[in-house]
């Protein structure tokens, strides 16, 4: 790949191929992470890259958007078709601007805000002291049950009774199961708070209706579309109320960005349109089974999972306690077998974030690949084999050259 850089910019090139080569050889289970379609891919690095669209479709600050509109116009109507939705806005860069322009859009700065603590599964941008969340407006957080791993609603209810928000935000980056907007719903309407669902690990399985739709009960929801969504990386907010989206649309432009990446909303275009077919509700189903089949493997061979399972793409292993290791040594140990997964907090947890007493593990990326559950099986093995054997650099060996060879058969661009 890339042999065009080859003669005007060796460095990058070199680093690309590497890259490819790292993908292509490497068992992805970063739960945030997937492959996009050659197509998706094809429009990012399109001329689209060119052109300069503030504003929105009809209502540009600068000439010669005529096709642009068309682009944009496609990405928002797919999106609302696929969700739902009444509105879309597809211009936010990142699914933390979306957030940013989201809660500006319910609630002024200053305001108290409601949202999943970061050992719990929460994100950043979510309320979390370091992140505009926490800097801009009062926050305070709410958690899972330690001993079993869910989130209690009563619980959620009694803390946003006592903090009184004027917004709850539900949603999460690392919680294995499902979540209630529906209870949400009713905690928010008790207290006057507004409710925000942050979708972007489980937008897949919201769409294809794996999991409850947010939006009718939710008063903004956004999400990433490069996760389950396996599209560009980027941004989105949707809403069902019309004055809401006013300000949506103000608070992304000019409220805080600038010129929208019209190669991102080309691709997120083609995204929505492989979203809306069959083979993708298909998919996220396969997800699904093969999380559970890591999560029935990963307890058999004596690992103790945060919740005991899992109902989305996502598990979460408690190495701490099943093999005394911190998350950031599993994470660093499978790096030298080409297995590719992320440490990661757990609720309770006593060892700081960059250490970790847990790891996440997630299916989207090798089941766009074309592992099923036989595939997920033998990962499961391949991970226990390699920590078993931490300290054998030869078998460690041996593990990453099963790990090659597996992959193989399963090639990057298979659609």
């Amino acid at each position: 790949m890339y042999e065009e850089l080859k003669n005007s910019d060796y460095e990058v090139y070199l680093a690309l191929n590497k890259e490819f080569t790292r993908e292509s050889e490497n068992i992805e289970l970063i739960a945030s992470e997937n492959f996009a379609s050659k197509n998706v891919l094809m429009v990012q690095g399109s001329i689209l890259t060119n052109k300069y669209a503030e504003g929105y479709p009809s209502k540009r600050y600068y000439g010669g958007c005529e096709y642009i509109d068309q682009i944009e116009n496609l990405a928002i109507e797919r999106c609302k078709k696929l969700f739902g939705a009444k509105f879309a806005n597809v211009q936010p860069h990142s699914g933390s601007s979306a957030n940013m322009a989201a809660i500006r859009s319910l609630i002024n700065l200053g305001d108290t805000i409601l949202g999943m603590s970061l050992d719990a599964g929460g994100h950043l941008s979510h309320g979390y002291k370091l992140s505009f969340s926490g800097k801009d407006y009062k926050s305070y957080s709410y958690g899972v049950d330690v001993n079993s791993g869910f989130i209690d609603y009563e619980e959620v209810y009694k803390i946003a009774k006592e903090v009184k928000p004027k917004l709850i935000i539900c949603g999460a980056s690392a919680y294995p199961r499902k979540i209630s907007f529906k209870k949400f719903s009713e905690i928010a309407k008790s207290v006057g708070a507004y409710l925000m669902a942050d979708i972007a690990h489980i937008a897949g399985l919201c769409a294809t209706g794996y999991h409850e739709n947010p939006l009718p009960y939710c008063d903004i929801v956004t999400s990433t579309t490069h996760k389950t969504l396996r599209g560009p990386r980027g941004g989105l907010i949707m809403t069902n109320d019309e004055e809401i989206a006013k300000k949506v649309n103000k608070n992304v432009f000019p409220g805080i960005q600038g010129g929208p990446l019209m190669h991102v909303i080309g691709a997120k275009a083609v995204m929505f349109k492989e979203d809306l077919e069959d083979s993708y509700k298909e998919y996220i189903h396969q997800v699904i089974l093969n999380t559970k089949a890591m999560c029935d493997e990963f307890i058999k061979l004596g690992y103790k999972l945060v919740s005991g399972g899992s109902d989305n793409h996502l598990l979460l292993i408690d190495v701490k306690s099943s093999v005394n290791m911190s998350g950031k040594e599993v994470e660093k140990l499978l790096e030298k077998v080409n297995i590719t997964l992320n440490k990661n907090t757990i609720p309770g947890d006593t060892l700081p974030p960059l250490e970790s007493s847990g790891v996440r593990i997630g299916s989207p990326a090798m089941t766009s690949r074309g592992f099923k559950e036989k595939e997920f099986i033998e990962v499961t093995r391949l991970i226990d084999k390699a920590i078993k054997n931490k300290d054998d650099e030869i078998k460690l060996k041996n593990i990453k050259e099963e790990v090659i060879s597996l992959v193989k058969a399963f090639p990057m661009f298979n659609r």
